[in-house]
């Protein structure tokens, strides 16, 4: 599979960013929540797997490290300019990143360059899961607005078409020792408790500066329960992920392994309706 690099731009409308989902905004909070992370998340991946590019020997993987490196850039791009429009709607999104680049940042001073390579690996398939749900499952993204969820199914369609390389790279420096298994699969477990950590911690905060939101979490139970659902119960977006992220400790294991490949024909789809979005949107700024 050969990641493509697509330089593609999405326009997200300002007035939408917390009630774009269909489930309302606190399923809204939650996702916008994930979209902090992207940005520095991407740099830190590009930076790691680039350390081991030259022990890519075969030409085929090189050329897919490359479109990976330019696929990542694009999705930090696109996801800089959405958490820029939170920021400009009153959201603390530069403090949240400012302490997500600080703890990627201590990462790449203290910890070996295979460790961070492992925890690449390990966040890789973190976002091949989601990808794979979002996918697969089309009551995911519902009657949700079109300009979001072109943008959630672009990236989730791109994580699904790199979802080997990293690890490929991985396998190539680490090989198969039972060490390279240990710190392949401790770095998922240790990978796994950061982020959700930062990220209930983060949606809390974005909670907190809606000002449509009721101020006391009693009254917010109802919008609790309806993210609740969307993550554990119908759809139940994290609930489905659980066989895969039990696979990653596998032996042998590889992220092809569930070759959900059949959803990468949508690509040249979105692509062309983002394109007559984009025609529409720029009459529309013209007039």
């Amino acid at each position: 599979m050969m990641p493509i690099r697509r330089d593609l731009s999405f326009n997200l409308p300002a007035d939408r960013l917390t009630d774009w989902h269909e489930r309302g905004p606190y399923v809204s909070h939650f996702l916008n929540t994930l979209s902090l992370f992207f940005p520095e998340g991407e740099r830190f991946f590009i930076h790691s797997v680039r350390h081991y590019r030259d022990q890519a020997t075969d030409p085929v993987l090189k050329k897919a490290v490359t479109g990976f490196i330019g696929q990542e850039a694009m999705h930090g791009r696109e996801h800089e300019e959405y958490n820029q429009l939170l920021e400009e709607a009153g959201y603390p999104i530069k403090e949240m990143e400012a302490r997500v680049t600080k703890l990627l940042e201590k990462i790449k001073a203290n910890a070996p360059k295979p460790v961070q390579l492992a925890a690449t690996i390990a966040l890789e398939h973190f976002t091949a899961m989601l990808a794979d749900k979002v996918l697969r499952d089309p009551s995911l993204q519902g009657n949700s607005d079109a300009r979001f969820a072109r943008l959630w199914k672009w990236h989730a369609l791109e994580e699904t078409e790199h979802k080997a390389v990293a690890y490929d790279v991985w396998d190539r420096a680490m090989g198969d020792s039972p060490a390279a298994y240990v710190t392949r699969v401790s770095a998922l477990v240790t990978a796994t408790v950061i982020f959700m950590r930062h990220v209930i911690e983060f949606y809390g905060i974005m909670l907190n500066h809606d000002p449509e939101l009721p101020r006391s979490h009693f009254q917010r139970l109802r919008g609790y329960g309806t993210l609740a659902n969307f993550l554990f119960g119908t759809p139940g977006l994290l609930r489905a992920c659980v066989p895969d992220w039990l696979s990653y400790f596998r032996p042998g294991f590889h992220p092809w392994d569930d070759d959900n490949s059949e959803f990468l024909k949508d690509i040249d789809r979105l692509v062309a309706e983002l394109a007559d979005y984009n025609a529409q949107f720029a009459t529309a700024e013209a007039a």
